[in-house]
């Protein structure tokens, strides 16, 4: 998509231009007309003073969606009325997320994809608004990027064709700083003792890998980010039931995330030093799978006792998250699509924060806020810690009994905690299952909804 600066007003929009209006009804008015040869597309905004920065950001994706509604190809727009919330690089990016649709795997009909093709942005202009509404656009579509990785089917995605998802994402990059990739194969992690990525990926014929993807723009401890990787998700021998299983293929969300993350820190030259992990396995029911009961010898040492096999992201990322400790981090931070608990607490449109470390929930909630991935802090408070001690291991990967049902995402958050405390940095955890895919209302096509990239690089800019 194009998207250009014009000086002045909307009203000197050349023909050929859909103008988009906005009027004080509700949301959903929506109106197309054509008068003088003027074609102008109204949009429903509410009273200017119920405008928020949550509400410009759904605007932007509105104008959007309604423009690819009612097939403009081209399409002019004025926002700088909103005053304090207009942002330019915060409307490139929902620009940019609005004009993206899952298509890869559809015949293109003879017409073509509904899709806006260029955009005049009217108003001020100056260098500044420029490099903005241009970093923006790279933000946007690097969110977009990671939907589509997640939106692949698990079948074109192996843990294998992750790790080269990674690789080709860091060579995507062009000039500046590289990336480098490592990609560690089941020999290789034997020889570490990733016992718990091993004991996952037991069930599947296709092999675990471990990325790591590092981008040194600056010296210093790095920046750790760790990805969910489970390409596929069938809950192993303790197998979804049908109303789950389906986007289970999206429960590598987490990776994505991570990989674009990395990947956009160093096409935008961030001068930070960034290191993103990637444990990937195939969560399957194969004969060789892990049993309930099992016990797992993870890299810290520590055992864990199975007690369902479909609570495995933990499993993955507790071996991640050891390994991170050998790279002197400042800060890890991990993404996970690990519960479905965080769905029920949370609904659909925010994902679980999860950290003992007060300041740094501070700041990744203020940079959800900005960035427009909004997360809220569960507890992790010690009394929950009993929960997840194992009776013939060191822990277990749930707590069982009666009361395993309450508060899963703590225990999610809680069991991953045993591990980090051991990391001698700050450390949060993120739980996106309930932003996996887009919500009602988010103004996004269907699908992965590309959480938490726009966090991530807020977070690593402003360390």
């Amino acid at each position: 998509m194009k998207l250009s600066f014009k000086k002045g007003n909307i009203e000197n929009a050349p023909k050929g231009y859909v103008r988009i209006a906005f009027t004080d009804k509700t949301k959903e008015a929506r109106r197309f007309t054509r008068e003088k040869g003027i074609e102008t597309l109204e949009l429903g905004v509410g009273k200017p003073g119920e405008m928020s920065a949550r509400k410009f950001i759904i605007l932007c994706r509105s104008v959007v969606q309604a423009a690819k509604a009612n097939k403009c190809k081209k399409i002019a727009v004025q926002l700088d009325m909103f005053q304090k919330f207009y942002n330019p690089q915060l409307a490139a990016e929902n620009f940019e997320m609005a004009n993206f649709e899952f298509n890869a795997l559809k015949t293109r009909p003879k017409e073509g994809w509904d899709t806006v093709e260029e955009i005049f942005l009217y108003g001020k202009s100056s260098p500044m608004i420029e490099r903005a509404v241009k970093k923006g656009q790279e933000i946007g579509r690097a969110v977009n990027a990671c939907r589509t990785l997640a939106n692949t089917p698990g079948g074109d995605m192996t843990p294998t064709l992750l790790a080269a998802a990674g690789l080709a994402a860091a060579r995507s990059v062009g000039a500046g700083p590289k990336i480098k990739v490592t990609t560690l194969g089941e020999r290789e992690m034997k020889k570490l003792g990733m016992g718990a990525i091993l004991g996952v990926a037991r069930g599947s014929t296709e092999a675990p890998t471990f990325t790591i993807m590092e981008y040194k723009g600056a010296s210093g401890r790095p920046i750790v980010l760790v990805g969910k990787g489970v390409t596929f998700d069938s809950g192993g021998l303790n197998l979804k039931p049908s109303n789950s299983i389906y986007e289970m293929h999206m429960d590598m969300s987490g990776a994505a995330s991570v990989i674009y993350a990395v990947a956009l820190a160093a096409r935008l030259k961030l001068k930070k030093h960034v290191i993103g992990l990637v444990p990937a396995v195939e969560n399957m029911p194969g004969n060789s799978a892990y049993r309930p009961g099992d016990v797992l010898k993870s890299l810290s040492g520590k055992t864990i006792e199975v007690l369902d096999t479909d609570a495995e992201g933990r499993l993955i990322l507790a071996d991640a998250l050891t390994y991170a400790k050998r790279l002197k981090p400042s800060v890890v931070i991990d993404v996970a699509t690990l519960t479905g608990a965080a769905v029920s607490a949370l609904g659909l449109y925010a994902s679980a924060l999860l950290t003992r470390d007060d300041a740094l929930a501070e700041r990744l909630s203020r940079d959800g806020e900005t960035s427009g991935d909004y997360i809220w802090r569960l507890p992790l408070w010690d009394e929950y810690e009993e929960r997840v001690k194992g009776e013939f291991a060191d822990i277990k990967n749930v707590p069982g009994g009666s009361t395993s049902r309450y508060g899963g995402a703590i225990d999610g958050g809680m069991f991953l905690w045993q591990f980090a405390k051991e990391l001698e940095c700050p450390w949060a955890h993120l739980d996106i299952a309930p932003r996996m895919t887009a919500a009602p209302g988010d103004e996004l096509a269907k699908g992965a909804a590309g959480t938490p990239v726009r966090l991530l690089l807020r977070f690593i800019e402003q360390s």
